[in-house]
């Protein structure tokens, strides 16, 4: 807990709120992905218990061992994929989230739209967008967006918007710029951008998700 006996929740959920009105923007136009991966059920649980109700993981295998119990008990749960999806796991994903945020290849979205087709389900997805051309993340590259996106349409994708992750160590806002500017001239309204150390910068530039891992569960693993 802080010094004040809030939960990290409650102050993060205080942190959005004041960066939206700085931006003149709704905070409920914000939604706060709680990033649970490799996190254990007994540490979801009480962010549950405050309300919470979106969570991200990044692997498949994962969340499809933690998430279908929790969700008997908290029906109204949406979970979100932020991690690489390979294509012979689309299926999976197709069945367990909500939303898909690594759409970043001809090839998973023609494995997405046989799933969703199969399944009739039909999870909101995001296009990443490798922001800053770094060799090492996945994402595609922006000169390939436009056609990235067509694709997607086309295939009957539900094309929410794009995501990225900024280069670390670096200032953040001229990327999330970017990534807002891509979004528009795509007519894509989401922005599925900015995690513990620059949400605040995020929602001040737009961003619709943000994805927070560390600042709500404390550092483990990789972190959000």
């Amino acid at each position: 807990m802080t010094s004040d006996d809030t939960t990290p929740l409650a102050s993060i959920r205080t942190r959005i709120a004041k960066a939206a009105e700085i931006a003149d923007r709704r905070v409920t136009d914000v939604t706060l992905i709680a990033v649970s991966k490799t996190h254990p059920v007994e540490a979801i649980e009480p962010l549950l218990a405050e309300g919470q109700r979106v969570f991200g993981e990044n692997r498949v295998q994962e969340a499809a061992e933690k998430w279908p119990a929790l969700r008997e008990k908290y029906p109204d749960v949406e979970l979100h994929l932020i991690g690489q999806l390979q294509s012979n796991k689309a299926a999976e994903a197709v069945a367990l989230f909500d939303c898909i945020h690594a759409v970043d290849r001809p090839s998973l979205v023609d494995a997405l739209a046989k799933a969703m087709t199969a399944s009739d389900r039909r999870p909101d997805c995001f296009l990443q967008v490798n922001i800053g051309d770094e060799p090492q993340k996945g994402g595609c590259v922006i000169a390939d967006l436009p056609a990235l996106v067509e694709k997607a349409r086309a295939a009957g994708l539900p094309v929410a918007g794009l995501m990225c992750l900024p280069p670390a160590d670096i200032e953040p806002a001229p990327y999330f710029a970017l990534l807002a500017k891509l979004a528009r001239d795509h007519g894509l309204t989401g922005l599925s951008m900015g995690m513990s150390d620059d949400f605040e910068t995020a929602v001040t530039i737009g961003a619709t998700h943000v994805r927070i891992g560390s600042a709500l569960f404390g550092a483990r693993g990789t972190g959000a």
